[in-house]
């Protein structure tokens, strides 16, 4: 494709982008995110009023139990989901825009079922585990995951198309659950691996949010420099090309990116899946498809999401917790089977 071509269809793009409409979903998206983590902060085992909360952030009494389950607990754990339903919200547009699938996401493209097998190696074969050598062996088992289900896709026949490679990438995904699960039980590590598997927010402390953090910041602010390629190449390679775009350093700049956010989110509360899948289509909805508003608006909003299913999983079996997991593929299972059914004809 020539320049002139390549620069008539990213115009194009553009012109179908609302960067009026990220604003709005950026603006509401935060005053939702704040009612949604007071409201996480208040609710569980022990209601807690708004004042309360109010009091210990502004006048901490460490005498008072209600003052110490909002700092040490409910204040982490809110942070916490924000944090990493944006790191995996983040990461499936990475995904999606990089590699034209409307199906690619962290769970179904075998990157998080790669993180908890390596967790599970770790657990399996090491009495004392750090919290960065879970996030390092997250980022490892991640990159090879996602590298195996690329392998196997590879060998499909007719090309790899997007459903085709979503296909693989449950199967892969099934593999290395399997094993992990092969691993809990023959090491007798299942009880400490569980909650990776189920995915969940309940052991999060402030020092997994000082773990989190500087990946918060290094992986989020890389993710929007690269936005403007990610674009591009969302519109195909030729476009990509004729743009001068240096399309190998674009992608792996990206697979870093995916890698460090979802091995981050892993390694802190486990295998929560269909966030990446769901928030960016939200997201092209509502503000079209320059990655530019895409990779902010869709960190907004999958922090939103997130911070209310943890609420969510937390309220609707009072006082037993339901995995947070499961409420998030409430809403994820039903919309990948619907994009894999208007997708089908691709088979």
């Amino acid at each position: 494709m020539g320049r002139q071509s390549a620069v008539t269809t990213l115009e194009k793009a553009k012109a179908r982008s609302k960067p009026s409409h990220a604003i709005l979903v950026i603006g509401f998206g935060f005053v939702l995110l704040t009612a949604a983590l007071v409201l996480s902060i208040s609710f569980g085992a022990a209601n807690i009023s708004v004042g309360t909360i109010w009091d210990a952030i502004t006048a901490f009494n460490p005498t008072l139990t209600e003052h110490q389950i909002i700092y040490d607990i409910r204040i982490p754990r809110a942070l916490g989901a924000a944090l990493v339903g944006s790191f995996l919200a983040v990461s499936g547009a990475i995904m999606q825009g990089m590699t034209r699938n409307p199906l690619g996401e962290p769970s179904i493209m075998g990157v998080m079922d790669g993180a908890a097998l390596a967790i599970a190696i770790m657990f399996a074969f090491s009495a004392s585990i750090s919290g960065t050598s879970l996030m390092v062996a997250a980022f490892i088992g991640a990159g090879a995951g996602a590298a195996f289900v690329f392998f196997i896709g590879s060998f499909a026949r007719g090309g790899l198309t997007p459903a085709k490679l979503a296909l693989a990438g449950v199967t892969v995904g099934a593999f290395l659950s399997a094993i992990s699960s092969g691993i809990a039980i023959h090491f007798n590590v299942a009880q400490d691996i569980s909650f990776w598997f189920a995915g969940g927010l309940a052991g999060m402390s402030w020092s997994n949010l000082q773990m989190i953090v500087p990946v918060a910041i290094g992986g989020l602010t890389l993710a929007i420099i690269l936005s403007r390629s990610v674009t591009v190449l969302s519109l195909g390679e030729d476009v990509a090309k004729g743009l001068g775009q240096r399309i190998l350093l674009i992608k792996t700049l990206g697979v870093i990116v995916v890698l460090l956010l979802t091995g981050a989110g892993v390694a802190v509360a486990g295998a929560i899946g269909f966030i990446g899948l769901v928030i960016p289509h939200i997201t092209r909805g509502l503000v079209g498809v320059d990655y530019r508003y895409i990779i902010p608006c869709s960190a907004v909003l999958g922090a939103l999401l997130l911070v209310l299913a943890d609420l969510a999983a937390r309220i609707i079996n009072a006082p037993f917790e339901t995995p947070v997991g499961a409420m998030t593929a409430l809403i994820g299972v039903p919309f990948f089977l619907y994009l894999a059914r208007r997708d089908g004809r691709k088979l």
